[in-house]
């Protein structure tokens, strides 16, 4: 298969936007940690792995853990899954995006289209793409919970690593990457990695939207350095990017619903992503 081929066909772009106008409709009442519609979700996220050929990470697919949060107890569910590298099976790339939301609040659904059945929904197109191209390094898919939470999924998962965790290379994590009125993708965490840095700034990834580094220390801009599950690897030290849109005007409300999101916009930021990916997999760090 071409260079040109693959890059044509990453995966079935209308997959992708069914995994999340499926994630974000009502059915799946917002995904909130614990619910019946955190369960669906597991369950759809699960049976996709299946159908992609992504073994379990562990002895099953789930991570379960515990949690207290204002005063009340959480049950949760980390979702890993892992394909080996043809190369480096002992060194791995996590590619993380939550699953979870607000669930409903005072009779609303928070479906989270954007924040983030965005990035859980990638993570399946990342899992097809890797059925089709074979990583060299192994690749853990891991939709984490209790996000919204305060990062509890990913604190707990790399708290509790099934694999040693200094073997993990890189983490490559989504949250909010489906609309972008500015056309802009933003990489966050090259201020801490120059071989990262020097990827993101010295490639160009997409003639149809901008792959911008920033939002973390020093620039003057919003820092996001702490702003999701990728914070819980870079306190472990290990290298991250995390890719997202600046917040918009559905961020946390009961409107951030499928209609809203930019079909072309998520096709093309997910076919960057996976581009990044290639590198980093070709590369190494």
């Amino acid at each position: 298969m071409s260079d040109e081929h693959i890059s044509i066909n990453l995966f079935e772009e209308e997959s992708l936007l069914q995994h999340i106008k499926t994630l974000s409709s009502d059915a799946f009442e917002g995904r909130r940690t614990g619910t019946i519609g955190a369960l669906k979700t597991e369950e759809y996220i699960i049976n996709q792995f299946k159908l992609m050929n992504v073994s379990p990470l562990g002895d099953s697919y789930t991570q379960p853990f515990s949690f207290n949060r204002d005063g009340k107890r959480f049950e949760a569910k980390n979702i890993l899954g892992i394909i080996k590298g043809s190369l480096y099976p002992e060194k791995y790339i996590v590619f993380s995006g939550h699953y979870d939301h607000e669930g409903v609040k005072n009779g609303k659904i928070y479906n989270g289209a954007d924040d983030n059945a965005s990035g859980a929904s990638a993570l399946l197109s990342v899992a097809e793409y890797l059925k089709n191209n074979p990583p060299k390094h192994s690749v853990i898919l891991a939709a984490f919970d209790g996000e919204e939470l305060g990062l509890q999924g990913s604190k707990y998962y790399v708290n509790n690593s099934i694999i040693p965790i200094d073997q993990i290379m890189v983490n490559l994590n989504m949250d909010m990457i489906g609309r972008s009125d500015k056309n802009e993708l933003f990489a966050v965490g090259t201020i801490h990695n120059k071989t990262l840095k020097s990827l993101i700034t010295e490639n160009i990834f997409s003639n149809k939207i901008k792959l911008l580094a920033g939002h973390d220390e020093g620039n003057g801009s919003n820092n996001w350095t702490y702003a999701s599950d990728h914070a819980s690897f870079h306190r472990k030290d290990i290298p991250f990017l995390y890719f997202g849109v600046e917040d918009h005007k559905d961020y946390h409300k009961p409107t951030d619903d499928y209609e809203n999101i930019h079909p072309k916009f998520y096709v093309e930021a997910v076919k960057v992503i996976i581009s990044v990916f290639d590198k980093i997999d070709l590369l190494g760090l």
